[in-house]
C-alpha cells in the first residue's frame, strides 16, 4: 500500500522509470566495454556492434529500415532536427504548417522559424482535441515545406489524423514530421501506416533513460544537419554516439515491440476502473478530450468547482500532474485545454492521470478513493 513517502506514480507521460533490462544491459558499456565507435580497433568495433544492434532494434519497432534511424539526444532534439532540418534543405518553400496543441520541444522551432521569415499555420483542434482536417485542406499548398503534427497529444492522449494530413501534404509535395513520443511503446506505430516521412520518439517516455532519443527518416527525405562536426549518424547528427544510452534504448525499444498490445489492453482497463471509479463519486467530473481516440494509459479529466493543483495539493498519495505552467499570478490554464473550447475557470480544474505498464489495480484503487476524498475536503 502507498503512503506519502512512496506516492501512486501516475505521471508516466512525463517519463517512465528505467526498464531493469534496458539498465542491465547499458552497465557493460559504461564499465568495460568503452570505446568510441568510430575507432577501427577491437574497442571501437564492440561498441559499433552495439550501436548497430541498437539501431535494428528501434528500427525493428517502428517497422522500417536500420538505416532509416538517427539516434539524438531526446525527443527535443529530434523534433528540431526535422523541423529546422528540412526547411533548411527546402528553401524554395517557405511555408511550415503545425497545430496549437503541440510541445514545445515542437512550437518553438516552429515559431523560430517563423521568426526568421517562414510563413506559419496553426491548426485548430475541435472540442474533442482533433487536428480540424478542413481547415489543414485550406492552408497546406505549394508552397508548404514541412507539415508537424504531433502523434499524440502529451495531456489528453488524443490521436492525431496523421494519415489524412499525409494524405493532404502529398498532393502538395510537402514533408510530413510527426512527434510520436507519447505513442511509441503505448500503442502500435508503425511508419509504413502513418506514411509520414520523419517521426521522432523520446526514450524515458519509453522505459530508457533520458537523454536519449531517436529520428526515423524516410529514405530520400530532404533533411539538413543542425550541428556541424564529424560524420556521424549519416552526416546528420555530429557526435560520439551515448553507446550506453543507445544499447537501453534500444532493449526499450525490443520489450515494447513484444508486449504493446498486451501492456497497452491492461493500461486502457485499468484507465476505464478508475474514470468509472471518478464518475461514480463525483457525476460533474469530465473527460478532457476523445472518449476513444486517445492513448490507452491517458485519463484527463476536470474537476467541477476547483482546480488541479487544490486536487492534488490533498492527495499526496498520488503523483499527477495538471498538465497547466505556473505564471506570475498564480496557476494558470492549461493551452491544450482552453483550445478545445474549455472557459479558462474550468479548464484549470483538469487533471492528468497517465499510467504505465506496472500500475495495479490496486493502486488504482487506492488513487480513485485519494482523489475522490480530496474532491470532497476541497468542496
Amino acid at each position: 500500500m502507498s503512503d506519502v513517502q512512496t506516492p501512486i506514480y501516475l505521471d508516466h507521460n512525463a517519463t517512465t522509470p528505467v526498464l531493469p533490462a534496458a539498465l542491465e544491459a547499458m552497465l557493460p558499456y559504461l564499465r568495460k566495454h568503452f570505446g568510441n565507435p568510430s575507432s577501427g580497433h577491437l574497442f571501437g568495433r564492440r561498441a559499433r556492434r552495439a550501436v548497430d544492434r541498437a539501431r535494428g532494434q528501434v528500427a525493428a519497432l517502428l517497422g522500417c529500415s536500420p538505416s532509416e534511424i538517427i539516434f539524438t539526444s531526446g525527443g527535443t532534439e529530434a523534433n528540431n532536427l526535422a523541423i529546422v532540418g528540412v526547411a533548411r534543405a527546402r528553401p524554395s518553400r517557405r511555408t511550415i504548417v503545425s497545430s496549437v496543441i503541440e510541445h514545445p520541444a515542437t512550437a518553438r522551432p516552429c515559431q523560430w522559424l517563423a521568426d526568421q521569415g517562414h510563413t506559419l499555420h496553426l491548426l485548430d483542434v475541435d472540442h474533442q482535441g482533433r487536428i480540424v482536417t478542413d481547415q489543414a485542406r485550406q492552408v497546406i499548398d505549394d508552397d508548404t515545406a514541412l507539415v508537424t503534427v504531433m502523434h499524440s497529444n502529451n495531456e489528453t492522449g488524443v490521436l492525431q489524423p496523421i494519415e489524412e494530413l499525409v494524405e493532404l501534404a502529398r498532393e502538395r509535395g510537402a514533408v510530413v514530421h510527426t512527434d510520436a513520443a507519447q505513442s511509441v511503446g503505448k500503442i502500435p506505430v508503425k511508419v509504413d501506416r502513418l506514411q509520414v516521412d520523419l517521426l521522432s520518439l523520446a526514450g524515458h517516455k519509453l522505459y530508457a533513460p533520458k537523454g536519449i532519443g531517436a529520428l526515423y527518416v524516410r529514405r530520400g527525405t530532404p533533411l539538413e544537419p543542425l550541428l556541424l562536426g564529424a560524420g556521424h549518424e549519416g552526416g546528420l547528427r555530429p557526435g560520439t554516439e551515448n553507446v550506453a544510452s543507445i544499447v537501453a534504448l534500444g532493449v526499450a525499444c525490443e520489450h515494447a515491440a513484444a508486449r504493446t498490445e498486451e501492456v497497452s489492453q491492461k493500461m486502457s482497463d485499468l484507465r476505464d476502473l478508475l474514470w468509472t471509479r471518478l464518475q461514480a463519486a463525483i457525476p460533474d467530473i469530465a473527460l478532457n478530450g476523445h472518449p476513444s481516440l486517445r492513448l490507452p494509459n491517458t485519463l484527463n479529466v476536470r474537476f467541477p468547482g476547483v482546480t488541479g493543483d487544490a486536487i492534488l495539493a490533498r492527495a499526496p498519495e498520488v503523483a499527477a500532474s495538471t498538465g497547466s505552467a505556473c505564471a506570475a499570478g498564480g496557476p494558470s490554464a492549461s493551452a491544450t485545454i482552453l483550445a478545445m473550447g474549455v472557459p479558462a475557470q474550468q479548464a484549470l480544474g483538469s487533471l492528468r492521470l497517465s499510467l504505465g505498464r506496472d500500475s495495479t489495480e490496486a493502486e488504482i484503487e487506492i488513487a480513485a478513493r485519494a482523489l475522490i476524498s480530496a474532491y470532497r475536503e476541497e468542496t
